[in-house]
């Protein structure tokens, strides 16, 4: 390939990009169309695509599953004679749905494939295929059994990754029946949501993806927790928000079970931490993770009155997936608050410039009636059920006030370039052919080739 340098003559003509292999993980779970069929529940999504009458329809795959998505995209549009359109990134992350993404094809319906933290949307059907992760299910009850023989009364709840939905009916029963556990208590989990004839709908707690119920005289916090799914952020999440209980789990990808011991204090202390940051914060950035969670625009309307009320400069961005670069443009933003998914607003900050904290947090760090307990809410839609309030920022004539030498503007005015100059009343001109060619060597140049 003929090489294109400009003037400077140490500028590649960009083919190493270009002709950069990237290893993705997608691997094939179905070996054969009756795998295809059973793991990604082909009859299932044909039953409800034919009863709704959808005529759009996207599919959402992670980048692990994306291997089997043509022939599960064949396999619907044969059956359904329905357009189908494959999502193959996301807007967020891939355990949300992208509504975003979906409406770019005017999509009436999502089927979102694997791994999901289960939050609501807004707008579109969503019908979730979680799929069929392989468990040895016997060696599962075993370690069970280890675990918890000694007591068969206690209360035991079963927790677990969505991808192993499909087994804890079974083994559920078989810890009943064949174990005689006692007090066995089953969580749920919702495979439908915005569908207008979905009776599932009504058993579930809104705006909840999980539910289980409790028995009568037994508290949450005396319940010890097993877990079934490998190390991840749904399993970090349940540890936080279930702070007060013991957690078990069982990794069914290394057969292992054991004592979650994460040191749940130390976690809690450097949240606190976190809290105080945002507490002498001037400036917070309200930067939204997720476009498609329902009530995601309450909540970010709630944060800016908070920040306001606490006499802060609030500023909103919209910037997809957040890396350290991207953050660091905006130095003069003090501390950042997510509003994300829960299993995507815990972010280890160390290697930010600036703390990033979850809107529970600066509830805690902002709202004076708010008091830190130990308590903690990765849901911000369980975070607006504590808030039923709107805050206002008035003055002693009880009219609103206005917010003067803030620290946004006093940053801003300090800054040695504060944009392009604005010129009103310019001539207008006719407009001229430009340079062509590309910045390392444009055409005009004398040794442009």
């Amino acid at each position: 390939m003929a090489s294109l340098q400009g003037k400077n003559g140490f500028v590649d003509d960009g083919s190493a990009v270009i002709e950069r292999v990237l290893e993705v993980k997608s691997e094939k779970l179905a070996a054969s169309v009756k795998q295809l069929e059973d793991i990604y529940e082909i009859d299932r999504t044909v039953k409800v695509l034919l009863d709704n009458g959808f005529e759009k329809v996207a599919l959402q795959f992670p980048d692990e599953l994306l291997a089997d998505s043509t022939e599960v995209a064949t396999a619907l549009k044969e059956r359904t004679k329905k357009k189908i359109f494959v999502l193959a990134d996301t807007s967020y992350g891939s355990c949300c749905v992208d509504e975003v993404a979906a409406k770019h094809v005017d999509a009436e319906c999502i089927i979102h494939y694997g791994r999901s933290c289960l939050s609501p949307c807004s707008q579109l059907p969503v019908l979730y295929v979680f799929g069929k992760q392989p468990i040895d299910l016997a060696h599962c009850l075993e370690s069970f059994d280890q675990f918890f023989k000694q007591d068969k009364n206690q209360p035991l709840l079963i927790m677990y990754d969505v991808v192993y939905s499909y087994c804890i009916d079974d083994f559920v029963l078989r810890l009943r029946n064949e174990r005689n556990f006692k007090n066995i208590i089953q969580s749920f989990v919702k495979s439908e949501f915005n569908f207008s004839n979905n009776l599932k709908d009504i058993s579930a707690p809104k705006n909840s993806g999980r539910h289980y119920i409790l028995p009568e005289n037994i508290l949450i916090e005396n319940c010890t927790i097993f877990y079934i799914g490998y190390e991840s952020l749904t399993l970090t999440n349940i540890i936080m928000t279930y702070n007060k209980c013991k957690v078990f789990s069982y990794n069914p990808e290394i057969r292992i079970g054991r004592l979650e011991t994460i040191q749940v204090n130390r976690a809690l202390m450097k949240r606190y931490y976190m809290i105080q940051k945002a507490k002498d914060a001037d400036v917070i950035g309200i930067v939204v993770g997720t476009l498609g969670i329902a009530s995601y625009l309450i909540v970010i309307s709630h944060l800016k009155k908070l920040i306001i009320h606490a006499g802060k400069k609030p500023y909103t961005f919209v910037m997809g997936k957040l890396n350290v670069a991207k953050m660091a443009n905006f130095m003069e933003i003090e501390c950042f608050v997510l509003v994300a998914c829960p299993e995507n607003s815990l972010i280890d900050s160390k290697e930010f410039y600036r703390p990033i904290v979850t809107p529970f947090e600066l509830e805690i760090a902002l709202n004076p009636s708010r008091q830190w307990t130990g308590e903690y809410i990765t849901d911000f839609q369980l975070l607006l059920s504590y808030n039923m309030k709107d805050l206002t920022l008035r003055n002693q004539n009880t009219s609103v006030s206005t917010l003067i030498n803030s620290a946004a503007g006093e940053y801003f005015n300090s800054r040695t370039f504060q944009g392009l100059e604005q010129i009103k009343g310019t001539e207008v001109q006719l407009a001229e052919e430009g340079r062509s060619g590309i910045a390392k060597g444009y055409t005009d140049e004398v040794d442009h080739l």
